[in-house]
């Protein structure tokens, strides 16, 4: 019994060589990897990909191809039991430093204060951008231990559409649970405690490129990439996160995330036949629309909130009065392909902005 008890145990695993030995970092990447929900996608010839097992071999990828950058992988599982019994942790964490596995471990999901509480110990505990006091800086030699504005600081969230809305359930192995994108970038605010924003973010979702989405993020990051429309979890690709010291050389982040945006929405349009659109947000440039529209939308959602028996369906904003605006067009980047067939195969252009369209 010993045993199987010692087997559903989890250490922190600190390589302390892997820490010791290697160059200053001069990058920081965040995957957030949600796989406690259906992602299974088939592709164009019908072969089955488990979406988040994908997205995780690609996050080690990057980490393993990135000798001068710190990567963090947090990996939500369904829950499970070991030998039918005994509940196995649901959360997974590697920390890689210049592309050596350098800290892993295993967690409980639901062992927090907030959402993120446990991820955020471990950001901490290791980032070296992380809030001060809490890094462990004996492990970091001399030009490791870098201030937090010379760092270039990204984040990736893979999983399904963040809810706007309360009562949509959105992990399956907690089914009295549920998320919404108020609290999702509420809890997230840990990431930034007492350091710069994130210099980029991507939310390989579907739907979150709205106005109430992307402002949500707004203290956190100063460009977000994300999708007004729907998106396999996988396909936004992240290849360009590779040898950031070849493609982020010159600190240019603007260009680096028209990059990486470019390349997610060509991998979609190679992949896929439905529609598909890869927005690039100036988080500073766009808050001027997305302030003028915030009434509206959120009267949008308080009808969605109230009104179960509608039909729920995303639109693009530009087609709906209170939202078309001449402000929508300030600080988005779109790159959008019409659907293959069907009633979406006639949009021949979208606004980067997706709103609620309410229909009996």
């Amino acid at each position: 019994m010993a045993v199987l008890i010692a087997s559903c145990a989890s250490t922190l695993r600190v390589y302390e060589e892997a820490l010791t030995k290697t160059a200053s970092a001069r990058y920081s990447v965040l995957f957030m990897i949600h796989g406690d929900a259906n992602y299974v996608f088939h592709d164009t010839v019908g072969i089955a990909h488990f979406a988040n097992e994908e997205a995780l071999a690609k996050a080690h990828t990057v980490a393993q191809q990135n000798p001068e950058a710190e990567v963090f992988i947090f990996h939500d599982r369904p829950k499970s039991n070991a030998f039918l019994f005994f509940p196995q942790r649901d959360g997974d964490f590697f920390y890689y430093r210049n592309g050596r596995l350098a800290a892993t471990h295993s967690y409980w999901r639901d062992e927090g204060v907030s959402r993120f509480a446990t991820q955020a110990a471990l950001y901490n505990q290791f980032s070296i951008t992380g809030t001060p006091g809490t890094t462990d800086t004996s492990n970091m030699s001399g030009a490791d231990a870098r201030t937090s504005d010379s760092v270039v600081r990204m984040f990736v969230y893979f999983g399904h559409e963040i809810p706007e809305v309360e009562g949509l359930h959105y992990d399956a192995s907690y089914p009295d649970s549920t998320l919404t994108i108020k609290k999702f970038s509420k809890d997230f605010q840990v990431f930034t405690a007492n350091t710069k924003p994130f210099d980029l973010g991507v939310l390989s979702t579907c739907f979150n490129g709205t106005p109430y989405s992307v402002s949500s993020f707004a203290p956190y990051t100063r460009y977000l990439i994300a999708s007004p429309t729907n998106v396999h979890l996988s396909y936004f690709d992240m290849a360009p996160l590779e040898h950031l010291e070849r493609s982020l050389s010159n600190s240019d982040v603007h260009n680096f995330a028209r990059k990486v945006a470019t390349h997610a929405f060509n991998k979609l349009s190679s992949d896929v036949q439905t529609v598909v659109s890869v927005v690039l947000y100036d988080i500073q440039a766009v808050e001027q629309y997305v302030t003028s529209v915030n009434d509206a939308y959120m009267s949008s959602l308080l009808a969605i909130q109230s009104a179960p028996t509608l039909t729920l369906a995303h639109c693009d904003c530009a087609d709906q009065a209170p939202f078309a605006s001449p402000l929508m067009k300030n600080g988005v980047e779109v790159l959008y392909r019409p659907a293959q067939f069907g009633r979406d195969a006639n949009k021949l252009q979208h606004s980067g902005w997706a709103c609620w369209k309410l229909s009996k």
